[in-house]
């Protein structure tokens, strides 16, 4: 009895819905539609199925094809087929192999994924014409209206052809491409005649200037003696085809010193500064705004220089220029402040930047670029605004910019081919000229190697 009971709890747990005793009510529950009048049905499904053994883990059922007659052959088959895939995946012999052979033809979705939204054009992004979310969006990401600054990489490689240029004259006046003599450049570069002759900013140049008569004869570019032996005329020393009318009117210095520098070392730490702030700056506001910013930062830059620091010293370097870019972060920070991550300690970094950056080089310059810089990225910056009252006010300041640089470049352009520029402001030649004896209390011009006659 007991043997028999355990018999047919076995027949229950492993026997198929479909060889139960009553096949007809396994198939109506497995939603089939039975046939009576199918004598081979009845007669398969209705025989004893533990004849000589309770379990047999070696059985495969046989079913039944699509019109449920008998097929005995099917599980043969079936077990072929398994075998010939066990066989194929063994002689596989890399992943890649037992992926092919397996699931070469499973098809599958492309996993769902947002697609990428364009960048906006610089003119929509500076009007705001685009979703303010995702604006917010691009101003925590760092997304700018281009990946690259090509104008930056482009302009680095121009001044880089210049300084070239000017190592060149200088070797073949002196026969090295750094100056020594008279003085050693600690930039390690040309003369201050040679930069004269390539295109520094040097206000004896430009205009009459009282404290520099044309009567005044500078070094020679190949003279190396100290005090000077070679001495050649102001107008020789400007070069460019001299001067008409025997009047200094070179008034392109206001542009040219943006291309060159005093030396490598000076050349160095400006694409340093370059290729990091006024790149990324680019990328935020496009090449066209950017060519603006950076023109008009350089040039008012070399324009307030001229008009205040000491007539007798040449100046060259992108320095003013970098400076305007830089000022555009702070038009940032200030426009985009509850955007920015630690607002306040980037703050403070940025003073100390602008500190030392004042610190190492001719004041009047880098501060013509600051403020330039401010007005100009005031003017083009693209910013956020998510009112129109906000907006309104942005409008306010743009056009305020906008005037105040208009007038500021007609003011002191007009105030520098005056007499005596500083009378307009008495105190600034300080801001380059630390006052000693030796300088005469920097009321002198700064020449180191002039001699009149």
């Amino acid at each position: 009895m007991i043997i028999e009971d355990m018999a047919s709890s076995q027949t229950s747990l492993h026997d198929p819905p479909e060889y139960a005793s009553d096949s007809k009510s396994a198939l109506l529950r497995r939603g089939h539609s039975y046939k009576p009048s199918d004598a081979a049905y009845d007669a398969a499904y209705n025989q004893p199925y533990y004849a000589e053994a309770a379990y047999n883990p070696s059985y495969r059922p046989a079913y039944p094809d699509a019109d449920y007659a008998y097929n005995p052959d099917a599980s043969a088959a079936n077990d072929a087929q398994d075998k010939q895939e066990i066989q194929e995946i063994s002689y596989a012999k890399t992943p890649e192999q037992y992926g092919m052979r397996n699931y070469e033809n499973m098809g599958y979705d492309e996993p769902f994924s947002k697609p990428p939204r364009e960048r906006p054009n610089p003119i929509r992004r500076y009007l705001g014409l685009y979703p303010l979310e995702d604006r917010i969006a691009d101003k925590k990401a760092g997304v700018g209206v281009q990946r690259r600054p090509y104008l930056v990489w482009l302009l680095s490689l121009i001044m880089l052809a210049v300084l070239i240029y000017e190592l060149v004259v200088n070797d073949k006046a002196q026969g090295t491409p750094v100056s020594f003599h008279p003085t050693v450049n600690p930039m390690l570069g040309p003369s201050e005649s040679a930069l004269i002759n390539v295109g520094a900013r040097f206000p004896a140049c430009m205009k009459s200037v009282e404290q520099i008569p044309l009567s005044t004869e500078l070094a020679c570019l190949n003279d190396t003696a100290n005090p000077v032996t070679e001495a050649c005329p102001l107008e020789t020393i400007c070069g460019f085809g001299g001067f008409h009318d025997e009047t200094p009117n070179q008034w392109f210095r206001f542009i040219t010193p943006i291309f060159l520098h005093a030396g490598i070392v000076h050349y160095l730490l400006n694409m340093l500064a370059q290729l990091i702030v006024s790149a990324q700056v680019e990328r935020e506001i496009g090449t066209p705004f950017f060519l603006v910013l950076y023109m008009a930062a350089g040039i008012f830059g070399n324009v307030l220089g001229g008009n205040f620091a000491l007539v007798g010293v040449p100046s060259v370097g992108a320095s003013g220029a970098i400076f305007g870019t830089t000022a555009v972060a702070w038009v940032d920070l200030f426009a985009h402040w509850r955007y920015q991550y630690q607002p306040g300690k980037k703050l403070a970094w940025m003073v100390v930047e602008l500190i030392i950056g004042i610190a190492l080089g001719f004041i009047p310059s880098h501060l013509g670029g600051l403020l330039m810089g401010l007005l100009v990225g005031m003017a083009f910056y693209p910013i956020i605004s998510p009112s129109l009252r906000h907006r309104s006010i942005v409008l306010g300041l743009r056009l305020g910019a906008v005037v105040l640089a208009i007038v500021l470049f007609v003011v002191l352009i007009r105030n520098f081919y005056t007499s005596n520029p500083y009378a307009a402001c008495s105190w600034c030649r300080y801001l380059s000229c630390i006052p000693t004896s030796s300088n005469n209390y920097c009321k002198g011009t700064g020449l180191s190697t002039s001699s009149s006659f």
